[in-house]
């Protein structure tokens, strides 16, 4: 019997602007995603387009067979300067499965690494139960909360070295 040929997508990853109309289409999504789990816009938290510039920070958005379906940046996180914060996480609900948003944490890792951060740390709520399986696969610890929903019921807050 011959198996015919398939072709596996390729994910590309590159960074783009936090307010490029591509960036900010897929966050208005990730926005949306998490209104519909907790309620209201989905993440009150301040950002700002210029903490994803670097080297404070960058902004990573990934194509699958040429379609922007995922993104996720990091910026700088405290006053010691060797701690990133990842933001933005979102994979769009048609590429779910395909490995994207691992390979946007990666690439969003790898990035904050090459910009000297030593740390990465991230909020998360209780309501994104395959967010927090694969950071927890991905070698994230819980830590004690902080930011915006430090006090807030449902945050979960998780870290790791680079």
């Amino acid at each position: 019997m011959v198996v015919p040929f398939t072709t596996v997508s390729e994910i590309e990853i590159h960074v783009e602007r936090f307010d490029s109309p591509v960036a900010q289409r897929l966050i208005r999504a990730a926005l949306a995603d998490l209104g519909v789990r907790y309620g209201g816009s989905g993440d009150e938290t301040p950002v700002e387009a210029g903490e994803f510039e670097p080297p404070a920070g960058a902004f990573l958005v990934a194509l699958l067979d040429g379609e922007p379906v995922g993104c996720g940046g990091w910026r700088s996180h405290g006053d010691a300067g060797d701690t990133a914060e990842l933001k933005r996480m979102y994979t769009a609900p048609a590429a779910r499965g395909r490995g994207v948003a691992r390979a946007v944490l990666a690439a969003v890792e790898r990035s904050a690494r090459e910009h000297g951060r030593k740390r990465i740390v991230l909020e998360c709520g209780d309501k994104q139960p395959e967010a927090i399986a694969m950071y927890i696969s991905a070698g994230y610890e819980r830590i004690p909360n902080f930011g915006f929903y430090k006090d807030a019921p449902g945050c979960l807050s998780f870290g790791r070295t680079l």
